[in-house]
């Protein structure tokens, strides 16, 4: 046994930084700067996709319920591994594992822009999402490692400006790349970043300190984590093409829920599981994480309806569209920064009803006009900064008070696990927009029509019957918050 071991030591040892870089006051900074565009990359990536879902569909000819896997294969991949590389980073150190992470993302991401068929694309965004689940897991521990405790807070605040720019820079970026390059660009957009990450990371990025490689790996939560999420997300997605009763819809639900109570037994009785259950002892932590997910499930939701909304429904161009829904990230981006001031005068409790009654007016204003009214383009820019507004003021607050729930010993393990609710959310906003798209299309257009040859007031029709989602999911999300608060409020690590 030592042999091996002693090989895979020297495999993966990890490259010191250039030794002029180390005493420069700005290599912290330099880090922070690599780490950040990772996020950018990553946001930048998942809104173009979004946008250019439609044209996608028309290129390959598919049905909604495939359309929304070019979406969904990244995001189940990416849900998936979280969890098994943020402990196999602690075993064996993250500075190798982040670069790798990187060069599969670009690899990826250049193999999706030479996609030949639906199924390679597929194929390509799961290998994509792979290499997203290896950066997502080492992002913000790298960064909270190399700064100072005293410079932590300006580091975070780069690292949540550049998600923001990546977010609301994606529809318009996409729509225009859409329109004069094609397609295939809205992939090869990101491998230049990607490409210029791996070397700055090779040569920037300090080695890995508390590696502990004799610690003990959970190979049974990690064999049961991922069949179980992607079952979840599947049946979601499939559901309006199964119906409520067939085998497979039943069938998956039931094996996916086995899966699942197995992890649990798994992870409370393994002495390093991949997620903590004592995080979940914590209701004000618990509610605050579902409200994380039921947050951004709210908003890929709303991204993938409208996409269609806007390029079908509407008939417009992907660069018109794409500078339409580009109000909702920079309506979140202006809102956010003014979040915690709205929290301290409005108290955790209220701030949750607050921002979410925004939203809900959002979604209300597009279920009253939406394809009813003509001048809809006012209308729409208003429902969307409603929207953008109400989640800008949603996320932080709702992200403080779920962490000071916790003990700052589970920190990290809490953050990780806000990470994971975040991409499961959006898997959910994805695949349930697509799924009642689905359901409303079939009924109004007739069940054998395709939705590439169904009429514009059809689909917009179909769309707004599915924007009542969005509004449950937002109440939902309020009530968690809300719930979450209170709890925190009343308990210890208390929020104001």
């Amino acid at each position: 046994m030592s042999a091996p071991r002693s090989r895979l030591d020297r495999l993966l040892v990890e490259p010191a930084p250039l030794r002029w870089l180390e005493g420069k006051d700005w290599h912290p900074w330099l880090v922070v700067g690599l780490v950040s565009v990772g996020a950018f990359v990553g946001q930048l990536d998942a809104t173009i996709v979004q946008l250019a879902l439609p044209a996608l569909g028309r290129v390959f000819d598919a049905p909604i319920a495939h359309v929304s896997w070019i979406a969904l294969a990244y995001l189940a991949a990416f849900v998936s591994f979280l969890p098994i590389f943020g402990r196999l980073c602690e075993m064996f150190g993250r500075k190798t594992l982040y670069i790798a992470g990187y060069a599969i993302f670009i690899v990826a991401s250049a193999l999706c822009g030479f996609a030949g068929s639906f199924e390679q694309l597929v194929l390509f965004r799961f290998l994509q999402g792979v290499g997203g689940s290896l950066l997502g897991a080492n992002s913000i521990s790298i960064l909270v490692k190399t700064v100072s405790p005293e410079q932590r807070g300006r580091a975070l605040g780069f690292f949540a400006a550049a998600q923001a720019v990546g977010m609301s820079a994606g529809p318009a970026l996409g729509g225009l790349v859409l329109a004069t390059l094609g397609w295939r660009w809205i992939f090869w957009l990101t491998v230049p970043f990607g490409a210029l990450a791996v070397v700055i990371g090779w040569l920037a990025l300090p080695r890995s300190t508390g590696i502990d490689r004799g610690a003990a790996f959970d190979w049974g939560g990690a064999l049961l984590i991922g069949p179980a999420l992607v079952l979840v997300v599947a049946v979601l997605n499939h559901v309006s093409s199964w119906g409520l009763a067939s085998p497979y819809t039943l069938g998956g639900l039931a094996l996916a829920l086995v899966l699942l109570a197995l992890l649990v037994r798994r992870e409370r009785r393994f002495p390093a599981p991949l997620i903590d259950p004592r995080l979940f002892a914590r209701a004000a932590f618990s509610s605050g994480a579902l409200a994380v997910a039921l947050g951004y499930a709210l908003l890929f939701g709303m991204f993938f309806l409208m996409s269609f909304a806007q390029e079908h429904g509407f008939g417009e161009p992907p660069r018109e569209a794409g500078f339409h829904l580009a109000i909702i990230p920079v309506a979140i981006g202006l809102s956010a920064p003014f979040s915690n001031w709205a929290r301290q005068r409005l108290g955790s409790r209220r701030i949750g009803w607050v921002a979410m009654a925004s939203s809900l007016a959002g979604v209300g204003l597009l279920i009253v006009t939406l394809g009813r009214v003509e001048e809809h383009r006012l209308f729409d820019a208003i429902a969307y900064a409603l929207f953008g507004i109400g989640l800008g003021l949603f996320i932080a607050p709702n992200n403080t008070v779920t962490i000071a729930a916790v003990p700052p010993a589970l920190s990290g393990a809490a953050g990780s696990l806000l990470n994971l609710m975040r991409a499961l959310g959006t898997s959910l906003g994805v695949a349930g927009g697509a799924t009642l798209l689905t359901w409303h299309l079939a009924a109004i257009e007739g069940g054998g029509s395709a939705w590439q040859t169904a009429s514009a007031a059809g689909l917009l029709a179909a769309v707004r019957e599915s924007l009542p989602l969005l509004a449950v999911i937002a109440l939902l999300a309020a009530i968690a918050a809300v719930f979450a608060a209170s709890r925190a409020a009343s308990g210890p690590g208390r929020s104001s």
